[in-house]
């Protein structure tokens, strides 16, 4: 059997900001603000980036972004984006009915937040994907359930019991359906999984919170949210390893610039890496 390649672009479902010095951890702020310059609330951009996957016969989509349920004083705290992974749908052509599966990285409410939504003002929360399977790590989907996190209001019940009837729970490193294969990547999460797929250029990583934007490629720049910041930094030196010895493609899930990257060993820091930002190619539509 021939092996799948797929068609994708990049879907952004908004904008938002994040605390830098939480964003950056242990790293002085008089470093981190060089490559993310914070706003007066100590705020630095993000973006929620998502991937939509053709092959011509089904479409399957990575991550959903933080959704469009939240109410104006946490709108204002996160300075959310009025925009969510439907509009970013449909301005694609792309019915939300015609997504066969949603694949994310966590659940996480700025990656599950979409999965959900309330058709009316009061209404009762529906799936925003009505006809999708979700696929997520086991380890992760129970972790959300009993809100195992550094956070409190991360994993949200609203984003989550609607779906739970259609949720494939995965173990570890698979073939999670044909063409779209899993990795663990543990560190910001217990469960946090990468998602692989090919295209006509050869491989493409989404790895999730392992490194969210690209000025997190350094060893130690890792998230004060990370459940296990010492774990994260061997999963990312893994990831990147791979990347460059193998020519994988990166996709950044919270780069607010160019989220596509192909990881080159560093001329200039030994035993480091620099990403390079890539034009869409025949794959990347």
């Amino acid at each position: 059997m021939a092996a799948v390649q797929w068609k994708w672009r990049v879907l952004r479902a908004g904008a938002f900001r994040l605390d830098g010095g939480t964003m950056f951890g242990i790293i002085p702020r008089v470093l981190w603000q060089r490559l993310a310059l914070p706003d007066d609330l100590n705020r630095i951009r993000l973006q929620t980036n998502c991937l939509l996957l053709d092959d011509g016969q089904r479409k399957v989509l990575i991550e959903t972004g933080y959704g469009n349920k939240f109410d104006a004083k946490n709108r204002g705290i996160f300075a959310l984006e009025d925009r969510w992974i439907g509009q970013a749908l449909e301005e694609a052509g792309v019915d939300r009915g015609d997504i066969d599966a949603v694949v994310v990285t966590h659940l996480h409410f700025d990656h599950a937040g979409g999965l959900t939504f309330a058709p009316a003002p009061g209404a009762d929360l529906q799936p925003t994907l009505p006809n999708a399977k979700v696929y997520v790590q086991k380890t992760e989907w129970e972790d959300a359930l009993a809100n195992k996190s550094t956070m409190t209001r991360t994993y949200l019940r609203e984003n989550l019991e609607p779906v739970a009837d259609r949720v494939v729970l995965l173990e570890g490193a698979c073939e999670a359906l044909a063409g779209i294969r899993v990795m663990p990547t543990p560190g910001h999460t217990w469960g946090q999984q990468g998602i692989i797929f090919e295209d006509a250029e050869g491989t493409v990583i989404f790895p999730g919170d392992v490194m969210p934007t690209a000025s997190h490629v350094g060893a130690a720049y890792n998230m004060a949210y990370d459940v296990l910041p010492y774990e994260n930094v061997f999963t990312k030196r893994r990831l990147l390893e791979q990347c460059a010895a193998k020519g994988w493609r990166l996709v950044i899930d919270h780069e607010p610039g160019e989220a596509v990257r192909r990881v080159i060993p560093s001329a200039e820091r030994r035993g480091q890496f620099d990403l390079n930002a890539i034009q869409a190619g025949a794959g990347n539509t």
